[in-house]
């Protein structure tokens, strides 16, 4: 013989909170014990501090600005060893604008990143390109100044 179960309304929140938890007891033991633990890793900066030029690279952070003079571009370059470990303490040097470049930081940080903003009373793109100890990063970033 089966025994009905008779549930009245006041009990149906209970039951559907115990479900609720129930269920996140059940992610937490899946993300501790099925899904690896590092999908990310941290590095530290390289021990070497040799750039290697073809593998940093250059990101525009914001490529669109008014050509107000005070409106500004932000350039980050990454400097990283052969390892893709961030190099600290290096310079780099952007070209491609006459004037309006100014470095945010004059040393790669922990992190590799030297960054830049960039003004314009001269509407235009302009084709940036990142200098380190004389050798040309791969890639370059075109910034727009507009009025």
């Amino acid at each position: 013989m089966v025994k009905k179960l008779n549930l009245n309304i006041k009990s149906k929140p209970v039951l559907i909170t115990a479900a609720v938890i129930g269920g996140l007891l059940l992610l937490f033991f899946l993300a501790n014990s099925v899904i690896p633990k590092a999908l990310v890793t941290l590095t530290r900066a390289s021990s070497s501090g040799e750039v290697v030029v073809s593998g940093s690279y250059l990101l525009g952070e914001k490529i669109l600005a008014k050509a107000d003079g005070k409106d500004t571009n932000r350039i980050n370059v990454f400097l990283l060893d052969k390892n893709g470990k961030p190099v600290t303490g290096k310079t780099v040097e952007l070209t491609g604008m006459t004037g309006g470049i100014k470095q945010i930081n004059a040393l790669s940080d922990a992190t590799g990143k030297v960054s830049f903003v960039l003004t314009s009373t001269t509407e235009g793109q302009f084709k940036i390109n990142a200098n380190y100890s004389g050798a040309d990063l791969p890639q370059t970033i075109v910034v727009t100044f507009r009025n």
